[in-house]
């Protein structure tokens, strides 16, 4: 077997994809791993634990079927290889999930296929040992998260992060105007009004204060311009202070509803991985959001046809192609949950897995908006 390498930095992440999307089926057996690594799938390794349990359903699974002795061979010798890899705590991401790809007959002599790519998020846990990587969570991923906006500004400049799927890049900044920073209001020349004068520090404070609005304003006007160039699926706003929303009063309305919040970061200090985690966390918590309007959807929907719950009613949706949204328990671990997904995602219809409890609650494992009624 090949030896297991780190895994790849996120620049490397599209030519990965490329070449993984360019593998044929054929006679090789390839393992795909989509795991969750947030906080609580780290905690004492349940993550692994999982992992474990799934490799062990797919063995049992697959001792069922008519393989040859070298398909059962190459197939655990893959599966071997993934639990390998993940039994090394050094070799997990920092990022909220993580894909991994293993086949022994791929690659080359000696090499293999073995890629292990860090994700923002995946749809659920799931694993799957096919003729060739299943990549279509992969391909929608970019398009789906689109491109977040993240300025982390004071009263004195702003920065702007550009966060995507696979990266965090900063754009050029706004520099402050110097002409009031030296300090607070100390009275006479140092403040250029009459010594000891009340008018004089009124004058001061005033002076700062339009400064600051018209450094808001000029933030808000780049945000505005960059959405015309790239439009954005979300805007995050850093900062420390009071003045950590001030920005939103200043934005266009075409933006306005695209903020997802305030993050509290220091714009002299804060790292690009810094920026990164702090949009991802707050783009998680819009998630939960978005999964409870659509649970309600479902709810409203199934007594007028325009929404199905339940395992089987969902899955003869799918086969009709009749499925907008899969709404998916990403609790649940019936392996018809998993194979649901790939079909939605092959499909093209949105694919949204639960996590939160009030959404989980509405949804009998899988559930479905639907396109058009039956």
């Amino acid at each position: 077997m090949s030896a297991i390498p780190a895994a790849i930095t996120e620049p490397d992440a599209q030519a990965v994809l490329a070449r993984l999307a360019s593998i044929a089926p054929g006679p090789h057996w390839v393992v795909t791993c989509y795991l969750k690594l947030e906080p609580r799938d780290r905690t004492r390794g349940k993550y692994l634990i999982k992992m474990k349990n799934r490799v062990r359903e797919r063995e049992l699974a697959l001792a069922r079927q008519p393989l040859s002795h070298e398909d059962r061979e190459a197939i655990a010798a893959n599966l071997r290889q993934v639990l390998d890899y993940l039994e090394e705590p050094s070799h997990l991401p920092r990022a909220r999930a993580i894909a991994i790809f293993a086949s022994r007959e791929l690659g080359g002599a000696g090499g293999g296929l073995f890629e292990a790519l860090p994700l923002p998020h995946v749809h659920r846990s799931r694993l799957a040992v096919n003729h060739q990587p299943l990549v279509r969570e992969l391909l929608g991923l970019e398009e789906e998260f689109g491109t977040i906006l993240c300025v982390v500004y004071d009263r004195t400049a702003a920065r702007f992060f550009e966060v995507t799927a696979y990266d965090c890049v900063e754009r050029p900044g706004l520099p402050g105007i110097e002409s009031s920073r030296a300090g607070k209001f100390h009275g006479g020349a140092r403040s250029g009004a009459p010594s000891g004068g009340s008018i004089g520090e009124y004058n001061y404070h005033n002076r700062i204060r339009a400064e600051k609005q018209r450094l808001y304003a000029q933030i808000a006007e780049r945000i505005f311009q960059i959405n015309r160039e790239k439009p954005l699926s979300g805007i995050v706003l850093g900062s420390v202070g009071v003045d950590a929303g001030a920005v939103i009063p200043h934005l266009h309305t075409y933006v306005h509803d695209l903020v997802f919040g305030v993050v509290k970061l220091s714009p002299k200090q804060a790292t690009p991985a810094e920026v990164r985690d702090a949009t991802l966390a707050l783009r998680e918590e819009r998630e939960r959001a978005w999964e409870r309007a659509h649970a309600e959807a479902v709810k409203d929907g199934m007594p007028r046809g325009w929404a199905v719950n339940g395992v089987e009613a969902t899955l003869k949706a799918l086969s009709r192609g009749q499925v907008r949204t899969l709404l998916a328990d990403g609790q649940d671990d019936d392996p018809r949950i998993d194979e649901a997904v790939e079909e939605a995602l092959s499909q093209r219809a949105q694919v949204d897995v639960l996590y939160d409890d009030k959404a989980r609650r509405v949804v009998d494992g899988l559930a479905a908006l639907l396109r058009f009624r039956a």
